[in-house]
């Protein structure tokens, strides 16, 4: 049976990958459209709490200082994911960039000044002037006006297959279900990390104690659908974006202002009031990521920051204040900590201080000595009241379990051959790339790379 075609090409999500498929699809003269989960209120996905993609560039640029050259950015990556990453597919990602600005700016993307601070960023990211939701929304006027039809509060609740290709989706919204059929399909839905029972899945009970840091909406139906149509797994369901964020936050989509950065500038210690990493192995772009899998790890999955008065004004406020105190034991009560444990931890951090030249922007010598774990960096005794601390949780941003796609975004199903005409973008597809750990921006980057790819292609299928 011969079916009539609602679209030529069918987006599935609305976040930043998915918008960059439809743009560029629609630019190159076929219909499409795209269906998002949200409200419009919400619509955007994880991208509306984003502020900024990493870049490479060979020289400054308007939003960047300096240059960050492809190898840099490579061996940036390489590291914080340990080599579990596809090089083929993440060199695209990160060369993809370079044309990434200018395409944005055409779209409506407005770019602020280099960021200063010590976050480190001017030279590799490019941060977006109102952050990712003046970004989602300039890409949605761009799409309405080009006339690409959009639709709200519409899930998908399956795929529609004839052999190798999927012919459409059946999507409820208000109650009823209908079809939708295209000549192409770009699922750009994310992963599952507001599935709350396919993360206890995963990780057990401890899941219970994970905070969902990115949009409620990402359930991971497209993901689980493709995986049962035969597609090919990447990554696994425990890995992805974990990130310590403030035990305060909401369940839901507390987002970037919920992340504590003063981690690097004083210690963080655990339920029993002991240290269990260096806070200072690395820079805080190239490291954060990794601090909410760590308090995963940990008794009750929950952490304290503990920093004096003289790491205030060099970290970027979260939202919620830190508890203050003037005294170690006073702060302990106000934490939930045993006062003579936390007062024993930073005695003997203290201790093992070795004097050196602060400087948070280097690699600096102050660093401890004889201390297991040690600090390697930016190491200065907590002695100088007041004192401050924050609890932390697990913040999942998104989850790395996705599906294979090859350099042309094509969907990779398990005997090695490419779906006919499915062209995954986004969080559904990044763990091609971020096997574990995570670099600052470089979501932005992979969704805007092979969202664009993906567009292409799903375009390019639709007019043969």
């Amino acid at each position: 049976m011969t079916h009539r075609n609602d679209c030529d090409v069918l987006i599935l999500g609305g976040g930043n990958a998915a918008l960059c498929a439809a743009l560029t699809a629609r630019r190159a003269g076929v219909s499409v459209m795209l269906i998002e989960s949200a409200p419009i209120a919400y619509r955007g996905g994880n991208s509306r709490h984003t502020r900024n993609m990493r870049t490479m560039h060979e020289g400054p640029l308007p939003p960047l200082t300096d240059a960050y050259p492809e190898e840099e950015y490579w061996q940036d990556l390489l590291k914080v994911t340990g080599g579990l990453t596809q090089e083929p597919l993440a060199r695209m990602a990160i060369r993809g960039t370079v044309s990434h600005v200018p395409w944005m700016i055409e779209n409506g993307v407005r770019f602020q000044a280099p960021l200063t601070g010590t976050l480190h960023l001017s030279r590799t990211n490019a941060f977006f002037l109102g952050g990712g939701k003046a970004l989602v929304n300039a890409y949605f006027r761009a799409a309405e006006s080009l006339g690409v039809d959009i639709h709200y509060e519409t899930e998908v609740v399956d795929l529609l297959w004839e052999g190798n290709a999927c012919v459409g989706v059946v999507v409820a919204k208000g109650g009823s279900q209908r079809e939708i059929r295209a000549k192409s399909v770009v699922p750009a839905t994310g992963g599952f990390e507001s599935n709350l029972e396919w993360l206890r899945e995963a990780w057990g009970p401890v899941a219970d104690n994970f905070l969902i840091r990115g949009t409620p909406y990402n359930r991971g139906v497209v993901l689980k659908r493709l995986l049962e149509a035969g597609a090919e797994q990447v990554s696994d369901p425990t890995q992805g974006h974990y990130v310590a964020i403030d035990a305060r936050a909401p369940k839901f989509d507390g987002g970037i202002v919920t992340r504590v950065d003063a981690v690097t500038l004083g210690i963080v210690v655990n339920a029993r009031g002991e240290r269990f990493y260096d806070e200072g192995e690395d820079f805080w772009p190239k490291r954060y990521a990794i601090w909410g899998r760590l308090i995963a790890n940990q008794t009750g999955q929950v952490g304290y920051s503990i920093i004096d008065s003289k790491a205030i004004g060099r970290f970027m406020p979260p939202v919620y204040p830190p508890e203050k105190a003037h005294t170690l034991a006073e702060l302990a009560v106000k934490l939930g900590l045993d006062a003579a444990a936390l007062e024993r931890t930073v005695a003997g951090f203290n201790a093992a201080v070795r004097p050196g030249t602060f400087d948070h922007t280097v690699f600096d010598d102050c660093r401890t000595e004889g201390l297991d774990p040690p600090k390697t960096h930016w190491a200065r005794a907590i002695d100088t009241p007041p004192f401050y601390g924050y609890p932390l949780r697990p913040g999942l941003t998104f989850t790395y379990l996705g599906v294979k796609v090859d350099e042309r975004a094509r969907l990779i199903m398990k005997d090695g051959k490419p779906a006919a005409n499915v062209f995954p973008a986004g969080e559904i597809m990044a763990g091609n790339i971020l096997g574990k750990g995570y670099l600052a921006g470089i979501g932005m980057a992979i969704g805007t790379t092979f969202g664009r790819i993906a567009g292409e292609e799903a375009a390019r299928h639709a007019r043969c």
